[in-house]
């Protein structure tokens, strides 16, 4: 087996020896050819670097050159692995072939193993040697033949699997990395957004000012307007009003002097004018200028405290909702408490109906047992009575019947005897409760064996008979 660099076209090559190995127990196989290519059975790296590295049985197949997505493992997106760094790429390709060819050779040296194993065995045990002469394998070998047929299929499978779980695994990583970056691209944009309010609140502040500069000032505009309107008036009235015309033949007035100093007058005025309206302007916009301030620090105080009150508010949602929450875990463990209790108890309604029951059936029998014995009493006393009268028929008025527990008996020399025997039945009912209790004390299962025994009592009475000569 060979590895081929080559630096102009950057391509892989891999070439391997014939032979070929076939996996005995579902393991993992490779199998080789003289061509610039190999296969692989069970191993979930498929590359091909220039030539075709290597395919899958199970139809999986990749090829090309390293710049165009040389693994199928990173074929996902365009922007996966390899849009990164092409050295990393290349170090994480070379040491995935060297784990390649690692398994490879131990996958050589596996199939040598086996081929001198099997050739053992058929030397040992095979239609040629002396031992197996007496034994016919040949209706093992259709067995056999499936048997490596279903090994090569779950080989292939295991392989496809193998294959698609990288394949997953590398699309994840492609996912999670574009997650990163669009997290932070996200988090760059926010604090963008949040200078920009902040220059936004700025440049609102002046314009805002602006504005009311320019209110004062087209407001001084006007009212200088309005002056100088009202000056032009005055000035044409004096002026109207004060034509004299002489016919004198005195010397001419000097209109550039009189031009001259009306010109100084109105300038001085104006300057006047000005001077006042500029210092008003500068006593209302410093009164303005204040309040503005003043407004600018109540509104940074109150754009803070609102900051402050949404902190405070999302605070308090975030315990409302746990509380909520807590509020829900407990209502559902409340119910499931409920539930198991109300269970229990029905159980132990239901054992205590069923003991009741017992009780009840148990105090019937008593009653009938007991009526029973009165029964048994009457019947014995009766018979005593009988008993006492026969023995009284039988020896007379003279002779008297002993008795034994309430069964009378006579007895003399030569009499001919007579027994009475009477047969006095007892029947008891045991009752077992069987109860499977759990860990916690809980009843899971009740039952109920009843069992009667009957016993039986037999009494004899003698009797004697006089018999005349």
């Amino acid at each position: 087996m060979s590895l081929r660099f080559s630096s102009g076209s950057r391509h892989i090559r891999l070439w391997s020896g014939t032979g070929s190995i076939r996996p005995s127990s579902g393991g993992s196989g490779f199998v080789g050819s003289n061509a610039c290519g190999s296969s692989v059975a069970g191993s979930g790296f498929s590359c091909a670097l220039g030539g075709g590295l290597g395919s899958v049985p199970g139809g999986h197949r990749a090829s090309g050159v390293l710049g165009n997505a040389a693994c199928s493992g990173f074929a996902g997106s365009e922007g996966g692995l390899l849009s990164g760094n092409e050295k990393v790429t290349m170090q994480n390709l070379n040491d995935r072939l060297a784990s390649y060819l690692d398994n490879v050779r131990a996958l050589e040296e596996a199939n040598a193993e086996l081929e001198r194993k099997i050739k053992d065995w058929y030397d040992k045990y095979g239609p040629g040697s002396c031992r197996g002469l007496d034994h016919d394998y040949s209706r093992y070998h259709l067995i056999i033949e499936d048997l490596k047929n279903k090994i090569i299929s779950s080989t292939t499978a295991n392989a496809n699997v193998i294959l698609h779980m990288d394949n997953a695994r590398l699309a994840a990583d492609d996912f999670r990395l574009k997650y990163e970056n669009e997290l932070a691209l996200h988090q760059n944009t926010e604090a963008d957004i949040n200078g920009l309010r902040r220059v936004l609140d700025e440049l609102t502040l002046c314009r805002t000012d602006q504005e009311l500069q320019y209110e004062s000032l087209s407001e001084e505009m006007r009212y200088l307007k309005k002056n100088h309107e009202e000056e032009m008036k005055a000035l044409q009235c004096a002026a109207g009003g004060n034509v004299n015309v002489e016919m004198n033949a005195a010397p001419g007035v000097d209109l550039t002097v009189l031009l001259n100093n009306m010109r100084a007058e109105y300038e001085a005025l104006a300057e006047q004018n000005r001077r006042d309206a500029e210092a008003w302007f500068n006593e209302k916009s410093a009164t303005l200028q204040q309040q503005i301030f003043d407004h600018a620090g109540a509104a940074t105080s109150a754009r803070n405290e609102l900051t402050d009150m949404k902190r405070s508010l999302q605070t308090l949602e975030i315990e409302l909702q746990s509380f909520l929450a807590m509020k829900h875990s407990l209502e559902c463990s409340l119910t499931e408490t409920e539930g198991n209790y109300c269970a229990q108890l029905a159980q132990i309604q239901a054992q205590i109906g069923a003991l009741e029951e017992q009780l009840h059936q148990v105090r019937t029998e008593t009653e009938g047992q007991k009526l029973e014995y009165e029964q048994l009493l009457d019947i014995k006393v009766h018979l005593e009575k009988e008993i006492e009268t026969y023995c009284r028929l039988i020896d007379g008025d003279g002779n008297s019947c002993s008795k034994s527990k309430g069964f009378g008996s006579g007895a003399s020399g030569n009499s001919p005897k007579g027994v009475l025997f009477l047969e006095l039945s007892k029947t008891t009912l045991v009752k077992t409760v069987v109860e499977e209790i759990d860990q916690r004390g809980k009843v899971l299962s009740s039952r109920v064996h009843s069992i009667e025994e009957k016993t039986s009592k037999m009494t004899s009475g003698k009797t004697e008979q006089k018999v005349p000569f």
